[in-house]
């Protein structure tokens, strides 16, 4: 665990010092948990973005999007129920002066017991090789059935304090903490205060005048956008069900406990669908939306075995079925998407709130009624690390020196091509700005004479860039020019008039929207 750490601090200085993620305000020291993306990471994260997008939008003829604005009439959190019920549980240790998450706090000790059994199945398998029965050893092993025990019993407490009837049992969750004898990471003691529940929204006022203005929200979620717009793209775009309503934009949470880099911020950016059909068919397009988004993440080629879905224990107020997409970070699996199945709780809302009537008239059943929902979250941050993580790589080469690479997907890459001369003279940048001036109309280039050509391809390899040009004296006489390979590092001759045709397509969104299909 203490190695994965560090490779994480690692990736943490990585994209500072290449460009990708810089703390806000920087200058006077930054501000908690909320960061800016520098020139590669801007590019990373828009190719990210337009990943999803196309992926949604461009591969399905009933998906259509909006961009909808951050601020939003006040009772419509009160109709989402987040001026009621957006809250966290927090807890504070007397002696660090420290506040936790409860919930966090003991969902991370859930994880000690699953990493201690599995702990004991990787040993078991490398001392029984291909002889080992994994299942046979589970249902057996003392070790392995006594932290199961305390898994289950955990994991049945912690689910009914979070399901209690009236809300989650604030003292449930601190007996919990305590029973378990978990200790402050900072102060190493267990003198904790009450569990309190703390809303997450942000406040701000809109109006000219203290005494006029009213109390409005910056939004904590970007769906609700989309809930208030239903009537007007349905009948605007003379939609049928089912169809699906899609959003790239920011959203804010006063997170408490905002930790682990980018994984959790208080401004941050996510990309949802909300996809509308009948009451009564929403469990099988659950089903089909949770294939196909895992299809989505694994398409990336990070290997399946890094991701998983994980089901809700505790239900949000307004689902019928939930479930995350969770990655293997350096920190554990984590969630990087939320997949639910929402009712019809958040347009019925809109319509008790607003006294407007929020139907679909159904003219195959020749009935009106208010479409049930399947909702798609994903978080562009989340998503940005996860890539980061799995791409990093600090590679041993066979001379005994070390690279440290980006094996990013290329489609994604900030830079897709970067064009060096061989030196400064006898006509090379020339010839390299020609290329690049012909290439950077379909793909991102970058031009770089600095330094021997090897320092020039360690910075090429360090921001993900997965193909280098290199202009020679031989490319003047015959205009070939030596291609490199990030990943394999192996180089061969091509004609310049080739270039274009080789690189396009293995780095462009659409190579990855026709695996999809």
């Amino acid at each position: 665990m203490a190695q994965q750490e560090d490779v994480f601090k690692k990736i943490v200085s990585h994209c500072k010092e290449y460009g990708f993620v810089f703390p806000s305000s920087d200058i006077y020291d930054g501000l908690g948990a909320v960061y800016d993306y520098g020139q590669n990471g801007v590019e990373l994260k828009n190719n990210i973005k337009q990943y999803w997008w196309q992926s949604m939008v461009l591969l399905h003829e009933n998906i259509v999007g909006i961009d909808a604005a951050i601020f939003m009439h006040p009772t419509t959190w009160k109709a989402s129920g987040h001026v009621d019920a957006f809250n966290d549980p927090l807890i504070d240790n007397r002696d660090s002066k420290k506040r936790y998450r409860a919930d966090v706090l003991i969902e991370d000790q859930m994880a000690k017991y699953e990493e201690k059994i599995q702990k004991e199945v990787e040993k078991a398998s490398k001392r029984f090789g291909d002889k080992f029965d994994e299942a046979q050893f589970r249902a057996t092993n003392e070790r392995v059935l006594e932290n199961q025990a305390k898994f289950d019993n955990l994991h049945n407490r912690f689910q009914n304090a979070m399901n209690a009837e009236g809300g989650v049992d604030l003292e449930a969750l601190k007996q919990i903490i305590l029973d378990e004898e978990i200790v402050c990471p900072i102060s190493g003691t267990r003198n904790w205060t009450d569990v309190r529940q703390f809303n997450l929204m942000f406040k701000t006022e809109m109006g000219s005048v203290a005494d006029g203005a009213s109390t409005i929200y910056l939004r904590p979620e970007t769906a609700q956008g989309i809930f208030v717009n239903y009537m007007n793209v349905q009948k605007t775009g003379r939609m049928k069900l089912p169809f699906g309503i899609a959003q790239i934009g920011k959203a804010f949470r006063n997170e408490i406990v905002a930790r682990q880099f980018i994984f959790r911020m208080r401004e941050f950016e996510q990309m949802e669908m909300q996809f509308f059909i009948q009451p009564g068919t929403e469990l099988d397009w659950f089903a089909k939306w949770k294939e196909t988004r895992m299809k989505w993440h694994q398409n990336l080629g990070f290997g399946a075995e890094n991701y998983r879905f994980h089901d809700h224990d505790k239900l949000a107020h307004y689902a019928n079925a939930a479930t995350d997409i969770e990655f293997r970070m350096p920190f554990g699996f984590k969630e990087v998407e939320g997949i639910h199945s929402r009712t019809n709780f958040d347009l019925s809302q809109h319509a008790k709130y607003s006294n407007k009537k929020i139907e679909y008239f159904d003219p195959e059943r020749n009935e009106s009624y208010t479409p049930y929902v399947i909702e798609t979250s994903i978080g562009v941050d989340r998503m940005f690390l996860s890539i980061m993580c799995h791409s990093y790589e600090e590679q041993q080469l066979p001379d005994g020196q070390t690279r440290t690479v980006l094996h990013l997907p290329a489609a994604l890459a900030p830079v897709k091509l970067a064009v060096f001369p061989l030196t400064k003279k006898d006509g090379m940048p020339e010839k390299a700005q020609e290329i690049i001036n012909d290439l950077r109309f379909h793909f991102n280039c970058k031009y770089e004479e600095k330094d021997q050509i090897g320092k020039r391809y360690r910075r090429m390899d360090a921001i993900g860039c997965p193909y280098c040009v290199t202009v020679d004296q031989q490319t003047l006489v015959d205009n070939t020019v030596t291609l490199r390979d990030r990943d394999t590092m192996e180089q061969h001759r091509v004609a310049i008039s080739e270039l274009r045709g080789i690189i396009e397509d293995k780095v462009s969104i659409t190579s990855l929207l026709k695996k999809m299909l």
